[in-house]
This record gives C-alpha cells, sequence and structure tokens, in this order.
C-alpha cells in the first residue's frame, strides 16, 4: 500500500485493531486489522451472497503487518449520519429524507436476514445478550449492577424473544453506518433475533447524551417503525416493534461497556461512564414497569451533568 494512495478516514474501534483508509479518488477502501479483520471480510463476503446489501468485496489478504480488504464505494458517498448534519440548518430535528432513506435500507436488510434464518433457541438468545450486551464485561466493570434484578429482566428479554427468528446482524447498526444504498462495517456481527439492528438505528441516537448534533422526533421515530412492521410481516415474520423495550435493554448494556475510566483524574471519562450508568437504570426501570424503553424520556448528558434528572442515579 503506498502512502500517497490511500487516506486515512478512522481508526477502528472496541476490541478491534487496524484503520480504515480511502483510496485517492473516493471509490475504495481499505481495512486492515488482525484476526477480527479476516472474519469481518468473510462475514462481508458471505453476506453479499445471501442479498444484504453490503460492498462487495474487491480485494483480501495477508502483509506483514496483518491482515486487509478492499471494498468498493457503491452506496454512496456519505453515510446518513453525514447527511443528516449536513441537513441540519441549525437546528436539531433529523431530516425526513435522512429517516425515509434509513427505513428503506432497513427494510432490505431485515427481507435479507429474514430469508436466512440461523437455528436458535434460549442458548442461542442468551449468547446473543452476552455478545451484543458485553454483558460479561459490564458486569465485571460495574458488578453492583449485576443483580438479580438485572438478570431477571435480561431473562424476561429472552424469553420475549422466544419465538423471533434469528439471524446474522451487524450490532453495531445505526446512522453512521448506513450509507443511502447499504450497509458497511461489520466488525461486531452476530447472531441477533430479527428486528435487533435495525428497529434501534433511530434509538441509539439518545445514548449519546446530545452530542451527534441532531434528535429524530416521536412522529419520525413511530414512522419508522411502522415501516419495518410492515417489511417484517412482508417476511412472513412477526412484527419488530413490540420488542423494542428487550433489544433497547440489551443495547444499554452494550453503550456502558468499556466505558470505566482507568485514570482517576479524568473527569470527563467518569462523569460520562455515570451517565450510561444512569440511562442503564433508568431503562430497566421503564423495562420492568411497562415492558417498554422511551428513549425520549433520557436525559442529555449536559443535564445530567448539571444535576437535573437526578432519579435513580447512582
Amino acid at each position: 500500500m503506498h502512502a500517497g494512495d490511500w487516506r486515512l478516514v478512522k481508526r477502528r474501534t472496541a476490541d478491534a485493531d487496524g484503520a480504515v483508509y480511502v483510496s485517492a479518488d473516493g471509490t475504495r477502501y481499505r481495512r486492515t486489522g488482525g484476526a477480527a479483520l479476516r472474519s469481518e471480510a468473510a462475514f462481508q463476503q458471505t453476506a453479499g451472497t445471501l442479498g444484504y446489501p453490503v460492498p462487495q468485496v474487491l480485494e483480501h489478504g495477508e502483509t506483514s503487518t496483518g491482515t486487509f480488504f478492499v471494498d468498493e464505494e457503491s452506496l454512496g458517498g456519505q453515510s446518513l449520519h453525514e447527511k443528516a448534519l449536513a441537513s441540519l440548518g441549525g437546528g436539531r430535528e433529523l431530516s425526513d429524507q435522512v429517516v425515509d432513506q434509513l427505513a428503506e435500507v432497513s427494510s432490505r436488510l431485515l427481507a435479507a436476514q429474514a430469508a436466512h434464518p440461523v437455528d436458535g433457541g434460549p442458548e442461542v438468545l442468551r449468547q446473543w445478550v452476552e455478545q451484543a450486551g458485553w454483558t460479561d464485561t459490564v458486569f465485571t466493570e460495574n458488578p453492583d449492577l449485576d443483580t438479580h434484578r438485572a438478570r431477571a429482566a435480561l431473562a424476561r428479554a429472552t424469553d420475549e424473544l422466544a419465538d423471533t427468528r434469528m439471524v446474522w446482524g451487524h450490532l453495531d447498526y445505526g446512522l453512521p453506518n448506513v450509507l443511502p444504498a447499504g450497509v458497511i462495517d461489520w466488525q461486531h456481527h452476530g447472531v441477533i433475533p430479527l428486528g435487533y439492528d435495525v428497529a434501534l438505528a433511530l434509538e441509539v441516537i439518545p445514548f449519546k447524551g446530545g452530542a451527534k448534533g441532531y434528535a429524530a422526533t416521536p412522529q419520525q421515530r413511530e414512522r419508522y417503525l411502522r415501516v419495518l412492521d410492515v417489511a417484517a410481516r412482508a417476511t412472513g415474520s412477526l412484527r419488530i416493534s413490540p420488542h423494542q423495550g428487550a433489544f433497547l435493554l440489551v443495547k444499554s448494556l452494550f453503550f456502558l461497556a468499556l466505558m470505566r475510566p482507568t485514570d482517576p483524574a479524568r473527569g470527563d471519562k467518569h462523569q460520562k461512564w455515570q451517565y450510561r450508568r444512569h440511562l442503564f437504570l433508568k431503562g430497566l426501570d421503564q423495562y420492568e414497569r411497562t415492558g417498554n424503553i422511551d428513549t425520549a424520556l433520557f436525559p442529555t448528558l449536559d443535564s445530567f451533568a448539571s444535576g437535573q434528572d437526578i432519579a435513580d442515579r447512582p
């Protein structure tokens, strides 16, 4: 790889090493890494044959520093996150066009997933809770949250999803990873209940504490879920919207993973960790009472830091 041919886009995150580069002409992306990247490349190739809306893998192999693969820029030049920011016009309301594009891609992904179910069962659901929620990591970092109450709620969620098709999913689905024609960055792929990816694409925005720059309106969230329910029924599946609470309970763990700061001097990181703990407990309380979680009731990070919405603060 010649340095002049590729420009760094971002370093890979969480448990993956390596980086993402874009070609000088903007038509190809090169991803580098280790064993996790080999798995990602293999999955993306398989997903393409199953009709998943993913970019085609053009090249893959090994170098002295690790694994790489190159895929095409065929899904659009900007992520929907970038499009959302560009369309704000000084406000914070998400563009209806972005929501509609998200619904279209999400419906295509949902249809492809539903067409290729995998074996399920209680153990597979438990494995999804662990992988999607990073549950062992979260409870190791936050042992006071590893309670009978939390475990009972997670058991309730898996029981609720017992009849849901299990499929291969993205596990980090949201506007930054969705382009107008498909989905990128399958780093965390794994087996999920049908709907877990797509149902939460707008619901995950509040977990960022207001830092995304935009927010979805109640009408947009409702319309988006309605489109997905229609898409699910078209595949012969049940509606996915009734399971949003169970999905969000697991997702709230995901957002808490790896948040506990190791440097006591980093007050900003400590505050963000406490904020995510607060969101998990707030969601847990809602799920216990109603079976659902309304992320519109989550405080922003700034309001939490200023002492507002202190109920259930750990």
